[in-house]
């Protein structure tokens, strides 16, 4: 059945409904009367996922299974009311789309939502459905979560399954969610997880970024000061410590020298070793992307938007050289974070370098924001861990948000620490709105 009628923010691609598995006791399904949005990049039985591109649209054919992620929700009680607009080929973590139209944010309608999962981002903070599902390769469910004022989820590498999910880069391909509460997403991350309900885990470390707040340009004391007051409340302060990444991450991921040979030191605030970190990151992504897509691009030669084209563009001109340099860097990082934070250690990073760009920014005045950007999102992306965008308000009207990162498998800890924490983060975000006004 289509649905016609209200303003969707221009979150949707199709409306429709796709009714829950149907059960022999759906009051007591935990996603019971819950409703949400799928991007357009996962399989649904009967639809073309479009991949938000009108030609992928065009040349590929309907679905006949439905994506396992899709299934669970549904079997878990979980009502879909359609599939949402993302960038193409989920190649951007803006959210313009220049074939479809670009969702409405609507925390702060003149600055762009965030992409690739724009729609369904979108469709949550404007109450369109009660949570939905994207996917994160680069940033893409953090950094829409961010610039719209809600909780994303980017689950462990591989934890959740990516079956009947369009790859963009297998290395870092995840599918993640979205909500306006930590209680749906927590709810919605025991189903995708397949998680017994575990009491809350206390952390053992939490670890302020220090370095990488300077990268933002909300103040720092905006943001940790509201953690930490929530973190010592539930916690006690003796497990706050300040950290500087960069540093750390340098020492103990010795195949990163073999990416800052060509660093040009810029006159602004930049981590030498998460700008190397984030280019390695990129160019595993840009040789795995041409793996799964480059003979469809050069086939079909697709008519693709600003920006995406010269990225698709970098794609299908790179070679294999580096690659397994790129893997050994991820290795080694992913160790390094694992030592550094135990089974219930946290680290306190901004998500996106600040507030969301605004619409139809120029794309070079846009470069050291992304560059700022991909250095806070390679940590996550390369280390395959666990990363929850959380929203604290708003600085000078428009969206602020910190992430919480922890180790491979630590995805239900996290989860329960989020919704654990929430109360006494909403009380001193409401303090620092109050001082700030």
């Amino acid at each position: 059945m289509t649905m016609t009628g209200s303003t969707d923010y221009g979150a949707f691609m199709e409306k429709f409904i796709l009714q829950p598995v149907p059960s022999s006791a759906p009051a007591e399904l935990p996603l019971n009367r819950l409703t949400f949005a799928v991007k357009d990049i996962f399989d649904m039985e009967g639809y073309v996922s479009g991949f938000g591109n009108p030609d992928w649209l065009r040349t590929h054919s309907a679905a006949t299974t439905t994506a396992p992620a899709v299934l669970a929700i549904l079997k878990a009680g979980g009502t879909c009311l359609g599939r949402t607009v993302m960038d193409e080929m989920a190649y951007s973590i803006n959210g313009e789309n220049v074939h479809y139209g670009t969702p409405l944010n609507p925390c702060a309608p003149d600055r762009v939502p965030g992409g690739s999962s724009s729609g369904s981002a979108v469709a949550v903070g404007a109450e369109l459905v009660d949570f939905s599902l994207g996917t994160d390769t680069g940033g893409s469910v953090r950094v829409p979560a961010s610039y719209c004022g809600i909780f994303g989820f980017r689950p462990s590498h591989g934890i959740v399954s990516t079956e009947g999910v369009i790859p963009m880069a297998q290395s870092f391909d995840t599918v993640g969610w979205f909500s306006r509460d930590p209680v749906t997403l927590n709810r919605v991350g025991q189903i995708l997880l397949q998680l017994p309900n575990e009491k809350l885990a206390q952390p053992s470390q939490v670890l302020i970024a220090e370095d990488c707040f300077k990268l933002s340009s909300i103040p720092s004391t905006r943001v940790t000061d509201i953690i930490a007051a929530s973190i010592e409340k539930l916690s006690g302060g003796k497990i706050l410590q300040p950290f500087n990444l960069g540093d750390y991450v340098e020492s103990k991921v010795p195949g990163l020298k073999h990416f800052m040979e060509n660093d040009t030191e810029n006159e602004e605030f930049s981590i030498k070793s998460l700008t190397a970190l984030s280019t390695a990151m990129r160019l595993l992504q840009r040789f795995e992307f041409k793996k799964n897509h480059g003979e469809w691009v050069s086939t079909e030669k697709p008519n693709l938007g600003p920006g995406i084209s010269e990225r698709v563009l970098d794609a299908l001109n790179t070679s294999g050289e580096h690659i397994d340099a790129c893997v050994s860097v991820k290795a080694q990082l992913q160790e390094a974070l694992a030592t550094l934070l135990g089974e219930n250690g946290i680290i306190v990073i901004p998500t996106v370098p600040g507030h969301p760009p605004k619409l139809q920014t120029e794309t070079t005045s846009l470069e050291t924001f992304r560059a700022r950007a991909f250095s806070l999102l390679s940590i996550v992306g390369v280390s395959g861990f666990c990363q929850v965008t959380i929203p604290l308000g708003k600085y000078n009207g428009l969206p602020v948000s910190v992430s919480l990162v922890a180790n491979h498998g630590s995805d239900g800890f996290l989860l329960n620490l989020v919704e654990t924490l929430y109360s006494t983060l909403k009380e001193q975000v409401e303090i620092a709105e109050k001082l700030s006004c």
